[in-house]
């Protein structure tokens, strides 16, 4: 279970990897998307702390389910900074660093060169507003039936989207934060995070969550390809700006599906199944 520690360790704050840093990292990243499902419920316990559970589980009628709710924008705010602080703003930095570098770089040296640099430029300073705005906004406006689906999902697909792009794309670098991922690279990680994607999908939100591993997987190809034209390959940077952007795109589609299509969208069809059963 190394693979399993090194994903946990390296992607969040959890003291959990080997002590050994080379142990499991080859192996790590067909777990991603399990992290992302570990993060997601993490958002759901906070989020049980601090809105009522009646507009979690609105099926039920249970008197002691009506305690007050914080204000929706502030009990997202604190889940969204739950999300920076749990995963020590890892995949901020390399959408920041991602920015600046594809967004203000001419040639490709130059852009490498930025990806290296520790000064924030505008590029930076602009992505990261507008990507918290978002998910602030995104997160208070998610609806009571499907809340716990979304809140699960979006981060497990956003790290299916990672492992997308660190195995269809070639690292541009020797040396960097992402090779110590990338030794023997075979399907065999992308089968295991493909697998975990799917089969959360298909529990939390049924035909509609493969739609969203699809968009997923398409966003993350596209900005995959754009940045190896730019760069040659992708970076440990280029990783987290997929992460960021997908966790941002997929909500934003999530709140679509749910006002604009179906309101029983992201709906678990697990759940509904064990509810009318009951």
């Amino acid at each position: 279970m190394n693979g399993l520690r090194s994903a946990v360790g390296f992607l969040t704050i959890l003291p959990l990897a080997p002590r050994r840093a080379s142990d499991g990292m080859a192996s790590a990243r067909g777990w991603f998307p399990l992290v992302g499902l570990l993060l997601g419920a993490a958002f759901v316990g906070i989020d049980l702390l601090f809105t009522p559970i009646s507009l979690l589980f609105p099926l039920s009628d249970t008197a002691i389910y009506q305690r007050p709710a914080f204000p929706p924008l502030l009990s997202a705010a604190l889940i969204v900074v739950a999300l920076a602080v749990l995963t020590r703003g890892l995949h901020l930095d390399g959408l920041m660093d991602s920015a600046d570098a594809l967004l203000g770089g001419f040639t490709r040296d130059r852009r490498l060169a930025i990806l290296r640099d520790p000064n924030v430029g505008a590029f930076a300073v602009i992505s990261v507003v507008c990507v918290m705005l978002i998910k602030v906004i995104a997160v208070s406006e998610l609806p009571p039936l499907g809340r716990v689906s979304a809140l699960l999902l979006f981060p497990c697909l956003s790290r299916w989207a990672m492992l997308l792009v660190m195995e269809r794309y070639p690292y541009v670098r020797r040396r960097g934060l992402g090779t110590a991922f990338l030794r023997g690279r075979g399907r065999r990680q992308l089968a295991l995070g493909l697998a975990v994607a799917l089969l959360a999908s298909v529990a939390l939100a049924g035909v509609y969550g493969i739609a969203l591993l699809a968009a997923a997987s398409a966003l993350a190809w596209g900005i995959g390809a754009w940045a190896a034209r730019l760069l040659g390959g992708v970076t440990g940077d280029i990783y987290g700006a997929v992460n960021e952007i997908v966790e941002t795109a997929l909500l934003v589609l999530m709140i679509a599906l749910t006002a604009y299509g179906d309101p029983f969208a992201l709906q678990s069809p697990l759940v509904w199944a064990l509810w009318q059963a009951g």
